[in-house]
């Protein structure tokens, strides 16, 4: 198979990276521009394809690999829960490929950033992998034996929508207390709100814990650790990955490794040294790369 093409369909940016093996042959960021709606979303899209083309001189594969927010529903063809809310109730995967002219492989993701991780990245070498999202929510994907695996109903991996506190915050998915209302950046920003009167982003409420004397800011902390390793242990007693990898903005939070870690090992059914919690080596590469992964593993659920 050629260069992996793969583009990673975003909120505000949607990037485009052609790749083989270790090379990128050109990679083009474009404003999605998402609040002009669906049909921009879509020419978006073709934009990238055209300026891949044009910068590499390669003619667009039969398949290209695209990372979406939300998933698309096996059953119906129809995109669901995507953050980027024009995305909702369209068939994306088709409409993708008549506008691009090349097959759309369609993954959550989360999912691309557990199959980058898993091939290129801190989870190489290992047969089941976890990649989890912590950021502005929460989100988690799974690869099987090099595959993404997305399950019979497409919600594999989606441990934001546990059920964290039966009377927690309201969650944007209609339910109440799931673990993306306690972990997420904004839930732990309101956490620290709701003791302290104050305002303050979560990488300042992080470095006030670490210097002592903000009592508020270290329970914020304590908090993160504490209820990640209780909510991650549902996920891990059931998979038992190789590995967990950690991204997204929440997930730089260097406490995780260790009082994350030591509290996740508490709530786990075995207390081998085996269970391991690692930083990504991708980067924000991740997401774009492993779209492109996407069209060799021939998309979700190949193991």
């Amino acid at each position: 198979m050629g260069p992996l093409w793969g583009i990673d369909l975003g909120e505000t940016k949607t990037e485009g990276a052609v790749f083989d093996g270790g090379s990128t042959l050109a990679r083009i960021r474009v404003p999605t521009r998402a609040e002009d709606g669906y049909e921009q979303v879509l020419r978006s899209c073709a934009e990238v394809v055209e300026r891949l083309e044009a910068e590499t001189g390669l003619s667009r594969p039969t398949r290209i690999g695209f990372g979406t927010p939300g998933s698309c529903d096996p059953a119906t063809g129809l995109m669901r829960n995507c953050n980027t809310v024009c995305l909702n109730g369209r068939a994306l995967p088709s409409d993708l490929s008549q506008e691009v002219g090349s097959d759309a492989v369609v993954a959550n993701d989360a999912n691309c950033f557990a199959l980058a991780e898993a091939h290129l990245g801190s989870g190489r070498g290992h047969r089941c992998v976890f990649g989890v999202i912590l950021g502005t929510g929460v989100g988690g994907g799974l690869v099987l034996d090099g595959g993404a695996w997305a399950g019979a109903n497409g919600i594999a991996g989606e441990w934001g929508h546990i059920t964290a506190d039966a009377e927690g915050e309201p969650c944007y998915c209609g339910r109440r207390g799931c673990v993306e209302t306690v972990l997420s950046g904004p839930a732990l920003e309101g956490y620290y709100h709701r003791l302290s009167g104050e305002t303050l982003g979560l990488e300042d409420i992080v470095a006030a814990a670490r210097t002592g004397g903000n009592k508020h800011a270290a329970s914020t902390v304590e908090r993160l650790c504490s209820e990640f390793g209780r909510l991650l242990a549902y996920v891990v007693n059931i998979l038992d990955p190789d590995v967990v990898v950690l991204g997204g903005g929440v997930g730089l939070t260097d406490e995780l490794y260790d009082m994350g870690t030591i509290a996740l090992r508490k709530h786990v059914f075995h207390d081998g040294p085996r269970l391991r919690v690692v930083r990504p080596l991708l980067g924000d590469s991740a997401g774009v790369y492993g779209a492109g992964l996407l069209a060799r593993t021939d998309g979700e659920n190949r193991p």
